[in-house]
């Protein structure tokens, strides 16, 4: 098996990951190693894969074939426990119990944390509190889970996934019910995070300030590199079917893409 080139500073790293339901192929043979501490999109069209590969890297979902570590052990030789204190993952339709109110939701966060050696504690209520601080939600705090909007639940389901304090976070497209207001606000927040985050976005132009993407195609990796380089004209006709030209704001110097259909 080979490993991927930066195995050595990688956290997390996907050797020949293959998974298939009932034979028929999801993803195929991907070799991914993420670095400590930095931002990975994971961009495709509709059924190109990303969230499969999103739920193989959090250990939701067992390859076929293949293998993740997680700071350089298996993945599934790693009790739960263990896993959920180093990775988050907030995936796209979460669920929680209708039964409980905004910040007991986001107080599972510290159940990985918990023992009966380690019981609940002041840092842990303050870890909470920032959490919910942190997604812009404490005038909801004590709102009862099933009264929340799609997009306020979301948000929580992130404060969660921010209460674990994880070394590395995933993220299968976060902002899919959200406003662009808000859309802007956690984006913003993931990126300034002092952790390892992979998020899957749909947005090309919300995938630019990653440090570097992962394009998915037909459940296989086709490119990996900054985004500048590898949101080609080519790449962006065969994998996403769309043209594109690169275009700067004059307002800031940015680059974004113009996309138009074929």
């Amino acid at each position: 098996m080979n490993a991927p080139m930066d195995q050595a500073v990688s956290v997390l790293t996907a050797f020949d990951l293959s998974y298939r339901i009932k034979g028929t192929p999801l993803l195929e043979g991907v070799e991914l190693a993420i670095r400590a501490g930095e931002n990975l999109g994971v961009v495709g069209p509709n059924g190109s894969g990303k969230s499969t590969l999103i739920k193989l890297l959090a250990g939701i979902t067992v390859p076929t074939t293949g293998e993740v570590r997680l700071l350089g052990e298996r993945l599934t030789t790693l009790p739960r426990r263990h896993i959920a204190q180093r990775l988050a993952v907030v995936e796209q339709q979460a669920e929680t119990s209708d039964a409980i109110s905004l910040v007991q939701a986001v107080e599972l966060g510290r159940t990985p944390w918990l023992s009966a050696l380690a019981p609940w504690g002041e840092e842990d209520t303050r870890i909470v509190h920032q959490a919910i601080a942190d997604v812009s939600l404490q005038h909801l705090r004590d709102r009862a889970w099933h009264t929340l909007s799609g997009g306020e639940r979301q948000r929580a389901h992130i404060a969660r996934a921010l209460a674990q304090r994880p070394q590395i976070l995933l993220l299968d497209e976060p902002t899919n019910h959200l406003d662009i207001q808000q859309q802007l606000a956690i984006l913003k927040l993931v990126h300034r995070l002092p952790v390892t985050t992979i998020i899957a976005l749909h947005d090309l132009n919300q995938a630019l300030a990653c440090d570097r993407l992962a394009v998915m195609e037909r459940g296989r990796l086709v490119a990996l590199g900054s985004p500048f380089d590898v949101l080609t004209p080519e790449r962006l006709r065969s994998t996403f079917g769309v043209k594109g030209r690169w275009l700067t704001d004059p307002h800031d110097g940015a680059r974004i893409l113009r996309l138009q259909s074929t």
